[in-house]
């Protein structure tokens, strides 16, 4: 009587145990977010805030994605479940929303969290709690430290990287400019101007300013960067600022060529921010990008992104944003299909350190044991006559001393639906 009572209470409580770690979000490997019917993911976005024109539609887009997906079976029978949340481009707000992306909702990974400042704040509490840190957007070298943070990948070109494409493009095209350079006051800023400076040299810039994302008063730093007679002005900013600055040199009769970074380039984003009687002003402007062009409608990458975003998210304004966040979307899902049917946290960590990616950018994606950072160069576009185009070769490079030289193999096509063939 005595052990079928002993027994009973041992099966009572392993069945405690069993719904306890249903509850948790677990699977049958114990892996948080994981259950043999769905992968549960999550991000941090400025839904609101000052980076939240234009970046406000990347997870729409990535969900968009993953609806598509899941439409078509999932991963491995999984369908993604991607919880999104506003930190407002607020650092101490990130902190609260991964901690509860982590700790409440138990996510499997932190996807595509969006933002220098931002995610630096939380990369120490994701390595704590062993959780893959795929594909953050900021071009940041801060994520490439994969004996520091052996499960933190990036996924933009780094802004060193694109520093140094920038600045050869204004070598070879804008020779004997005075060149200047406005950027954000933080690694997106001290990081591009670093690769900018490789190129051209130290002593070629002759003014630099920069700005803090809570405060949109820049006409201190335009009217500096006007009285120093810049001609050129290489700018590290986000879209908002991007467009803040542009307005503003404009209405000091300032009218330099501006050279700005890919993350706020995007010619889309910022007519909308300007409005129609602003938008001329973006004519000349050059940018970069190493992903299909919106203004490529035969692009194939470009056509179907274009047909996921009608079906499933119809009002969704189209630009480089959405390309940018179904390129997330594709990647996360190729690194799902890598990593097995055996879902955990390492082997999903291992399958992107394997790399061997192919996707919707021109240049090669650097993971290694060794590298953790994103897509390795960029090309040159410029804004003509209201169209973006892509102008001039290819380029790849490096973070440090190495040169910037052509990268010339073509482009994957995408396979008939847009989802990678497992």
């Amino acid at each position: 009587m005595r052990t079928i009572l002993h027994r009973g209470l041992t099966l009572a409580a392993a069945s405690v145990l069993v719904i306890a770690a249903a509850a948790c979000g677990g699977g049958s490997s114990g892996t948080p977010g994981v259950t043999a019917s769905t992968v549960v993911v999550g991000t941090h976005q400025p839904l609101t805030g000052p980076a939240s024109p234009g970046y406000s539609k990347i997870s729409v887009a990535t969900k968009a994605y993953f609806d598509h997906v899941n439409a078509h079976g999932g991963v491995h029978g999984r369908k993604i479940t991607y919880r999104v949340m506003d930190d407002g481009y607020n650092p101490a707000n990130t902190q609260q929303v991964v901690r509860k992306l982590v700790l409440s909702d138990r996510v499997f990974a932190v996807l595509n969290g969006l933002g220098t400042p931002t995610h630096t704040g939380v990369l120490d509490f994701l390595k704590t709690n062993r959780v893959p840190d795929l594909f953050v957007a900021s071009g940041s070298r801060s994520w490439n430290q994969p004996a520091k943070y052996p499960t933190t990948f990036g996924f933009n070109p780094d802004y060193t990287v694109e520093g140094k494409i920038l600045a050869t493009y204004i070598k070879g095209n804008l020779p004997n400019r005075k060149v200047c350079f406005f950027g954000q006051a933080d690694d997106f800023g001290r990081d591009a101007l670093a690769g900018v400076r490789q190129v051209l040299g130290a002593g070629t810039i002759a003014t630099r300013q920069s700005y803090v994302p809570t405060n949109t008063d820049v006409a201190p730093q335009l009217s500096t960067l006007k009285a120093a007679g810049c001609q050129v002005v290489v700018s590290a900013t986000v879209p908002g600022f991007t467009a803040l600055a542009v307005a503003t040199a404009a209405r000091l009769g300032f009218r330099p060529q501006w050279v700005v970074s890919n993350v706020g380039g995007d010619k889309t984003t910022l007519a909308a921010r300007l409005g129609a009687a602003g938008a001329p002003l973006l004519d000349g402007l050059v940018s970069a990008g190493y992903l299909p062009a919106v203004d490529e409608p035969a692009n194939p990458w470009t056509v179907q992104f274009r047909k996921i975003a009608e079906e499933y998210a119809p009002d969704l304004e189209f630009d480089g944003n959405v390309i940018y966040g179904m390129s997330v979307g594709y990647l996360f899902v190729q690194a799902l299909q890598a990593a097995g049917r055996d879902l955990t946290r390492t082997s999903i960590v291992d399958a992107v350190t394997a790399n061997g990616f192919t996707g919707p950018g021109m240049v090669p994606l650097r993971f290694s044991a060794g590298d953790h950072s994103g897509y390795g160069g960029l090309r040159v576009n410029r804004v003509t006559g209201g169209k973006q185009a892509y102008v001039g070769p290819v380029y790849v490079t490096d973070d440090r001393s190495g040169p910037v030289r052509e990268y010339t193999e073509a482009a994957p096509t995408p396979p008939a639906n847009a989802i990678p063939v497992g």
